[in-house]
């Protein structure tokens, strides 16, 4: 009798068993989404929350966005005159691959007329761009001859969206329907540009810098007569005056308004009709170079070496989507003019420079040449300005092609760093 009542205990402890199981199984179920489930794309995420607002936040930016911000961006929507889409998001992987027109792929989504606007936030700053997309049959201009017309664009602060956002809008109502730009108010254009006079932390500066003049002259000297001990005096010098530091936000709107300036040339590619082989292979290589610079700007939008190299790629998309021949930049410094002259460098290598640098060389001197900051000192905690030329090429598109002046292979060199992590 014990072994049946033994059997059937055991039994119905495997049952209850099984039976909690399945419970603990189906209520992780209904707790857990689906393993597969594929999260939306950016594009659809953004036009799912214009059905309900025309300004979408990213939900990544709500806990930092100030509510002032909103405001201004809202109302200058709210007073436009015509539709208006706005996008505000961080920058990421999606938005940092070449070739994306994010404008571009909301209109297609939301199928509407009206000016698309994409702000992304970086480290520190916004970069802001938008696309007027103009009902059938309607005649006005295009949005980038205004932006190109409007001086005040690139003195506008970059470390909020408000300033650039409102007044793309309202350089795309000028294009819309031809009423005049307003002024831009002093609160949204960077101190050096509000006033004509220094300011107090430009008195500052001066006053730590006169004070550091003092105790860098010894340290001057000293590099002067060490150079000149090298030379020994076998090549006459001419005088030199020292050239100022690089002003990095300078090259970076150059690169801002280049970029700018090659899209408005393969717009006017783009609208030809019967293109020749030619015409299309210039297409394609403009592309190249033009996708290569607006990403060194998205990835790292405050770095030298990378705006310097946008820069130079823009340039080279404009003139190719323009039909002129395609010049390599000055080795030396390529923010300066293209390369249009050939000069003997290190180990009878020839590279091509400007005009003025080709002067320096072939006075036996060294041009000045893009000065990077790199650390120094014994615990490198000190800066100093060295060429970009004696930076480690491995750790450099840029500085391994002479940002393209020793191999026109550099778009393809900079998708290669990006897969490798490098820089």
């Amino acid at each position: 009798m014990s072994k049946p009542g033994r059997r059937t205990l055991s039994a119905m402890s495997v049952r209850l068993l099984a039976a909690f199981f399945a419970a603990t199984a189906f209520l992780s179920a209904l707790s857990v989404p689906p393993a597969h489930a594929d999260t939306p794309e950016l594009p659809d995420r953004i036009v799912a929350a214009w059905k309900t607002d025309h300004v979408s936040v990213d939900e990544r930016l709500r806990p930092t966005m100030p509510a002032a911000e909103l405001t201004r961006i809202r109302t200058a929507v709210k007073n436009a005159g015509l539709p208006v889409y706005v996008a505000l998001v961080p920058q990421s992987p999606y938005l940092s691959k070449g070739g994306y027109d994010l404008p571009t792929l909301l209109h297609a989504r939301v199928g509407e007329p009206g000016v698309y606007i994409v702000a992304i936030a970086t480290a520190g700053s916004w970069t802001v761009g938008g696309t007027l997309y103009r009902p059938a049959g309607l005649r006005g201009r295009d949005l980038y001859s205004v932006k190109s017309e409007d001086k005040e664009r690139m003195n506008l602060v970059y470390d909020r969206p408000a300033p650039q956002i409102v007044r793309t809008i309202q350089q795309a109502a000028t294009a819309y329907d031809g009423r005049p730009l307003p002024a831009v108010p002093a609160s949204d254009l960077r101190p050096e540009r509000a006033g004509s006079g220094p300011s107090v932390t430009d008195k500052a500066d001066r006053a730590t810098f006169i004070g550091m003049g003092a105790g860098g002259f010894l340290g001057f000297v000293l590099t002067l007569v060490l150079g000149l001990r090298r030379r020994k005096g076998t090549v006459k010098r001419a005088k030199s005056v020292a050239a100022k530091p690089v002003d990095v936000q300078d090259v970076q709107l150059r690169a801002d308004q280049k970029i700018q300036e090659a899209e408005r040339a393969l717009g006017r590619l783009d609208k030809r009709a019967n293109k020749t082989t030619q015409q299309l292979d210039r297409r394609d290589d403009a592309y190249r170079r033009l996708d290569a610079a607006r990403t060194l700007r998205a990835d790292q939008p405050d770095d030298l070496l990378s705006s310097a190299g946008a820069l130079v790629l823009a340039r080279q998309a404009e003139r190719v989507a323009s039909g002129a021949a395609l010049q390599p930049p000055c080795f030396f410094d390529p923010t300066h003019n293209p390369g249009t002259a050939k000069v003997d460098w290190a180990d009878d290598i020839e590279v091509p420079a400007c005009q003025q640098c080709a002067s320096v060389v072939r006075r036996g001197n060294t041009p000045r040449g893009l000065r990077v900051p790199t650390k120094s000192g014994l615990f490198g905690h000190d800066t100093k300005q060295v060429p970009y030329w004696t930076l480690d090429p491995e750790d450099s598109p840029m500085v391994a092609t002479g940002f393209g002046a020793l191999s026109d292979d550099l778009p393809e060199q900079l998708a290669a760093s990006r897969k490798d992590g490098v820089r």
